[in-house]
Formats: C-alpha cells, sequence, structure tokens
C-alpha cells in the first residue's frame, strides 16, 4: 500500500507547522511517563503531528516520524474488534459507557461489577479479554493483526517495552483479579493481561494514528485501503465512548474546549476525529497530572479553536443537498440535482423542495437526478419514497435518475 503524503507546502501543512510552533513555545510543562522504566527513555522534546482526511490526503509537521508504544490509545480500536466479534449487547454486559471521572488506573466498577467504561485500564482489560481467541498469543495476534488494518501496515511490537510493562504491571493484575471476581472478565487473568500489555506496546507513528482516526471517521473504510475495518454502527459506537471517555478524568473539560472523540496514551500520543472529515495523530511524551500529552492537548485546542472542528460548531450556512432546478417545458418537466450524502437531514431539505414543486395544479412530471450523489441512508429513502405518494395525489409523477443505484443500495 502506498501513502499519498502530500508533501509540498500547502496551507494545511502551513496551518499544523503554526500550530506546532505555536504550541511549542508556550507549553513547556508536563513530565515523561516513568511508571513503566521503559517510558522514560522517550526524548521529552519530541513533537510531531499528522492529519489524513477520508479521502486519503495526509498532512504532518513536526515529528511525525518519531516512532512510540501506542499505549492507551490501542484501547478504543480494541474496543471496536470486541464490538464486531460480540455486538454491542455482549460487550456492554461486562464493560459500561459512562465516563468515571477517576483516573486512568483506577478502581472503578458499578453496581453490576462492570468497569466504567473501556477507555480505563480496568475496562480496557476486560476488553481484550473479550476478544476471540483460543489463548493469550491468538488473541494478541488478532488484536495486532486488527490495529494493522485500521493503521493500513502490519504494526510491531516493542519487546523491550512489553518486557517493562509485564514487569510492573502489578496493579492491571490486580485490576484484573477483581473483575474476575465480579463475574466480568472473559478470561483467566494472565490471558487477559499479557496480550493488553502487548496491544500498548504496539509502536506507530502520527500518521498510523491519524489513519486509524481517519478509519473511524470513514464509517469503519480505510481511505487509502479501501479496507472496511469494521462496520457503521461499530465506528459510531467507538467514537461515542472516546468523545465521552477518551481522555480520563480530564472528558469533561475536553468536550467543553476542544469537542472531538479523542483517545489518550502515557507515551505520548493522542488520536482524534472529526466525523466524516479527519483523522489526527498527535506525539509529544511530556504529560499533564491526567496522563495526557501536554501539548498534544494543547495542539487539539489550538486546532478545534481556530478550525471550527469542535463537533458542536454550527455552519453559518449548511450544505444544500440540491445542486441546482431545471424547469422545462412550462413547468411540466422539473429536474431536481442532488449532490453528496443524502442523509435525514438532506432528505428533508429535499422533501420540503419537491412538495412545493409538486402542489403546483398543473400535470407534470418531477426528476430527482442522483448522478452526483454518493449515498443515501434508509430514512432519506423512506422520506424520498413518502414523497412519490404526496406527488401522485397531486396529479404529479415523481421519478428517479440514479445511474449508480445509490437511491436502493442500504
Amino acid at each position: 500500500m502506498v501513502r499519498i503524503e502530500d508533501d509540498v507546502q500547502n496551507p494545511v501543512t502551513t496551518a499544523l507547522t503554526d500550530v506546532l510552533t505555536t504550541v511549542r513555545e508556550s507549553t513547556t510543562d508536563g513530565e515523561v511517563a516513568d511508571y513503566i522504566p521503559e517510558l522514560m527513555l522517550a526524548d521529552p522534546d519530541h513533537f510531531g503531528i499528522s492529519a489524513a482526511g477520508v479521502l486519503g490526503r495526509i498532512y504532518h509537521a513536526g515529528d511525525c516520524t518519531a516512532r512510540f508504544t501506542i499505549q492507551s490509545v490501542s484501547k478504543p480500536f480494541v474496543y471496536a474488534l470486541a464490538l464486531s466479534d460480540l455486538g454491542a449487547d455482549g460487550v456492554g454486559a461486562r464493560v459500561g459507557v459512562e465516563p468515571s471521572g477517576e483516573p486512568f488506573n483506577a478502581i472503578s466498577l458499578d453496581e453490576r461489577g462492570r468497569p466504567a467504561n473501556p477507555m480505563i485500564n480496568a475496562g480496557a482489560i476486560v476488553t481484550t479479554s473479550l476478544v476471540t481467541g483460543s489463548d493469550k498469543d491468538e488473541r494478541f495476534e488478532r488484536i495486532r493483526a486488527q490495529l494493522s488494518r485500521f493503521a493500513g501496515r502490519e504494526l510491531e511490537l516493542d519487546t523491550a517495552v512489553f518486557e517493562s510493562e509485564k514487569a510492573t504491571g502489578h496493579r492491571n493484575r490486580a485490576l484484573a483479579e477483581l473483575t474476575l471476581a465480579a463475574g466480568v472478565l472473559g478470561s483467566g487473568v494472565d490471558d487477559a493481561t499479557e496480550p493488553y500489555f502487548k496491544q500498548c506496546s504496539l509502536l506507530v507513528d502520527t500518521t498510523d494514528l491519524a489513519l486509524m482516526g481517519a478509519t473511524l471517521a470513514n464509517g469503519g473504510v480505510h481511505p487509502l485501503t479501501g479496507d472496511r475495518v469494521v462496520e457503521e454502527w461499530v465506528a459510531r459506537d467507538t467514537l461515542s465512548l472516546m468523545l465521552t471517555c477518551g481522555m480520563y478524568d480530564r472528558s469533561g473539560d475536553w468536550i467543553f474546549r476542544v469537542g472531538m472523540p479523542a483517545k489518550s496514551g502515557v507515551g505520548g500520543g493522542i488520536v482524534a476525529v472529526t466525523p466524516g472529515q479527519f483523522g489526527i495523530g498527535v506525539f509529544s511524551p511530556r504529560l499533564d497530572r491526567a496522563g495526557n500529552s501536554s501539548r498534544g492537548v494543547a495542539a487539539l485546542r489550538m486546532l478545534s479553536q481556530h478550525f471550527g472542528l469542535h463537533l458542536l460548531d454550527h455552519p453559518q450556512l449548511p450544505a444544500s443537498p440540491i445542486e441546482g432546478i431545471l424547469v422545462r417545458d412550462e413547468g411540466e418537466s422539473i429536474i431536481v440535482r442532488l449532490r453528496g450524502e443524502v442523509n435525514f437531514v438532506a432528505a428533508e431539505q429535499i422533501v420540503h423542495e419537491a412538495i412545493e414543486t409538486v402542489r403546483r395544479p398543473a400535470d407534470g412530471i418531477l426528476t430527482l437526478d442522483f448522478t452526483s450523489v454518493t449515498r443515501v441512508d434508509q430514512m432519506a429513502a423512506r422520506l424520498l419514497l413518502a414523497t412519490v405518494a404526496e406527488a401522485r395525489a397531486n396529479s404529479f409523477e415523481i421519478a428517479f435518475d440514479d445511474p449508480s443505484g445509490v437511491m436502493f443500495a442500504g
């Protein structure tokens, strides 16, 4: 697979470079993680960022080729694998979906004995234990293979970091014991914790994280390989948990100030997602008190504020799904040219325009032209088909010009 990267200086690359320069000068706090000895060897001054669009273009700045272990950024992607294996109800019976409001390594079990969510250590260990595998080796290999599909290349294990994690992972083994006692762990303690330590020790760079995020942003389809890594509902549910729980006990502040689904790791990486648009990967090993990259948080906050990436930002002028309206034969033939992705909101605009058209007293035909439409979701299709009945009741016929068959693809 060839990664299509834009090495030419362009507005996106310039913007990323400007963000890195500003944040590097203004944010100097934070310490490299020290509770895993091998992580103490990281260069505290490394700072890189990559952005990957759902159309496959990649932009980057700074130390984007520096490799680091993925650590807790692995959690949402393993959660997605568990969802694919067991379904939402199967996973939900053992792991909750509520923000914990506590540190990532806290003992946080609900009244049913479930960890609060899959983004804290206790929940992630349970999630790992739920991935289908005959033993710990097969379970890890499935996890490694799935995270490699998200990245679009084969990810390698950092053996030194794994051994360091395994040697110092007493609290994580204790969390596994507690969840085993609560009846929610899906395997034995060792069969859960060893694959967990290994998944955290996979090596990535910021481009890997950006592409992993872009795959979620693209509804589970990798923007370069075209591989459907997970189903669309799995990508949606994973992004939901990243938005509410991905930044540990700072998740509320993160939603308020940044507003992008994200997940951080103590290796200094953060993956952030603008659904339908971009995945962003950031790396800087200096961590704040919550265990999030200090410079990474500052960079993503700046990007969100300056470039309108907050999920709840309201566009000044919503994009219209109607490309144009062509009237022929004194109004007896009307062609409405549609474009882009037609979802419920877009369909409502189309239906409004169509009904206003077909309420005219003259007989005629209204053609909805889907030539420039990329997708029609099921609810939108229902609304559009209901409009046909409305038109016919008013002696107006509606036809579909749909050469690619998108109207009935769902």
